[in-house]
């Protein structure tokens, strides 16, 4: 539940922060789309809180706690920072930013899915990352800061939320099997 208030909170940031270059109307209908699949997926998080045991999220709580997890996210910060720094600073290529954001957070979700066993991270890594490949080669190819943030950073909004759609998915059909 945690992680998915999580992937919830920074799929709405991507998507808010990185659909403001794009020609009028589209930074409006996708603001609104990326609200409004956050607020449909938290609603379906506070049913799926609300059916399991009220003990369920102390292991998911713990694992943040874990120094694996720490290291983990001390290496994305590392990583995050340090690249910024170089591309806005060294390189003067702001419109990548988000890019480079997008190959980090993706690669961090390898770090986690081998720390808390979740084989969707290796999923939602893979198709960050590659999101985050895909938006330095827009830019390569002379896409400019507002096709990259299309690609990268609203790209890696739907992936998050695609990724707590599958979870919620999984959680409402282990309550109600088919058989």
């Amino acid at each position: 539940m945690i992680g998915s208030l999580v992937a919830i909170s920074f799929g709405t940031v991507f998507v808010l922060v990185n659909s403001g270059g794009l020609p009028a109307p589209w930074p409006l209908v996708l603001r609104v789309a990326g609200l409004l699949v956050a607020a449909l997926l938290l609603v379906g998080l506070v049913r799926a809180a609300r059916r399991e045991a009220p003990a369920a999220g102390a292991g998911e709580a713990a694992g943040f706690m874990d120094r694996r997890y720490w290291i983990v996210v001390a290496l994305e910060a590392v990583a995050l920072f340090g690249g910024l720094a170089v591309i806005n600073n060294v390189l003067d290529r702001p419109a990548v930013a988000v890019a480079w954001v997008a190959v980090v957070v993706g690669v961090h979700f390898f770090g986690l899915a081998a720390v808390w066993r979740m084989p969707r991270y290796h999923w939602l890594g893979a198709v960050m990352t590659a999101l985050g490949v895909a938006g330095f080669l827009t830019h390569a190819f002379g896409g400019d800061a507002a096709a990259v943030g299309l690609v990268s950073g609203v790209g890696c909004g739907a992936a998050l939320f695609a990724t707590v759609a599958l979870a919620l998915r999984d959680a409402t059909s282990a309550h109600h099997p088919t058989t």
